[in-house]
């Protein structure tokens, strides 16, 4: 028996997440007719993510699953993917003490301005970084100089400074008592999730458990 193969949500009038498989589980693509994209998301195991999903970025996508423990991110429209993390170098702000919100806590996943923003129940956020690299720790930078808790003088050296852009999600409670905050792309960032208007694109996956998707 072959697989259903359905629309699990739209971005916009053409942007869209085909699902293939069965009770809201299987492989995910990711279909752009416009800029001629079809790519795999997940090869299989894939289910459907169940809060709201608000997602009018193009460049950045950051696709969600069911618990959320990681994100499939693209940083070139949709045609290649990698996974996205939370930090696990900072203080937790979550009820149970880990690093990541379980599912029934979370609350709301936008993607707007290339940025990702993750909402939970208890009103903590988290966010990737804005959509560029800190020039100073790529290859060839002179790194970041500061001085540590205990006055000493360090520096983060290119290449050592974490996942690129977008490939992070940190707590905003949390940047402030991180070395990400001496870094252009973790400064100056937003305390809310931003406002999203006009929005043209489904706010949740449509799923029956039942059926597959419908």
């Amino acid at each position: 028996m072959r697989h259903p193969r359905r629309s699990s949500t739209f971005f916009d009038d053409h942007r869209y997440l085909e699902l293939k498989g069965w009770y809201c589980q299987g492989a995910l693509y990711y279909v752009d007719p416009v800029r001629g994209i079809r790519s795999e998301v997940a090869s299989q195991f894939y289910r459907a993510f169940a809060d709201k999903y608000v997602h009018p970025s193009e460049r950045y996508i950051a696709i969600p699953s069911w618990d959320t423990d990681a994100f499939a991110v693209s940083k070139d429209y949709g045609r290649t993917w990698r996974s996205g993390q939370f930090a696990t170098n900072m203080h937790t702000f979550e009820p149970n003490r880990t690093w990541s919100p379980l599912r029934e806590n979370m609350l709301s996943f936008t993607v707007v301005n290339d940025q990702g923003f993750l909402l939970t129940r208890q009103g903590n956020l988290y966010m990737s970084s804005k959509p560029f690299d800190d020039p100073r720790v790529m290859p060839g930078g002179p790194g970041v100089d500061y001085v540590d808790m205990d006055g000493e003088k360090q520096n983060i050296a290119p290449g050592s400074a974490g996942p690129g852009w977008g490939l992070e999600y940190i707590a905003t409670k949390a940047i402030g008592g991180l070395t990400a905050e001496l870094l252009t792309n973790w400064q100056d960032m937003p305390t809310s999730v931003p406002e999203v208007k006009n929005y043209k694109g489904w706010s949740r996956m449509q799923c029956d458990p039942s059926k597959g998707l419908r």
